[in-house]
């Protein structure tokens, strides 16, 4: 059963690294250049706002499903699971809004700003925060005795 879990751990693992090197095929992301160059003074993209927010859900969509085979993988737990799922839908009903303010305003809020916002928007980000967290609470569980 042990090896099972691993390689649902495993498969999530390279599904989040195959969501990465395959954006420039998988998403529409007129931004991902703008941001690969690290220059501010590069021209704003043009952009459809539709297609834009259809593929940073699709993004988040297969993110939140890797990560989920992770979380699931490595506690075996459906609760903790769900759990972790729900914050991290939160963190992006959060994020996606004030990412899509600062393109609305052409990153005028602040261009580093704009862009670690755009990091919790298309990475799973949370995840680093959410294994740990379910990890130090099932030591402490076992510590309890549960």
């Amino acid at each position: 059963m042990k090896i099972l879990n691993w390689l649902l751990v495993i498969a999530g693992i390279c599904g989040l690294i195959g969501v990465r090197v395959l954006e420039d095929t998988l998403f529409y992301d007129p931004f991902l250049g703008y941001f690969h160059e690290a220059n501010k003074n590069i021209a704003f993209p043009t952009f459809e706002w539709g297609k834009l927010i259809g593929g940073h859900l699709f993004r988040f969509v297969l993110n939140l499903l890797f990560s989920c085979l992770v979380i699931y993988g490595f506690f075996k737990n459906k609760q903790w699971t769900l759990q972790g799922l729900v914050m991290m839908v939160i963190v992006f009903m959060i994020s996606l809004p004030i990412y899509l303010y600062c393109i609305h305003d052409k990153f005028e809020v602040g261009y580093l700003f704009s862009f670690y916002m755009r990091r919790f928007v298309i990475q799973p980000l949370i995840i680093l925060l959410i294994v740990p967290m379910f990890y130090y609470r099932k030591q402490m569980m076992n510590k309890e005795g549960r």
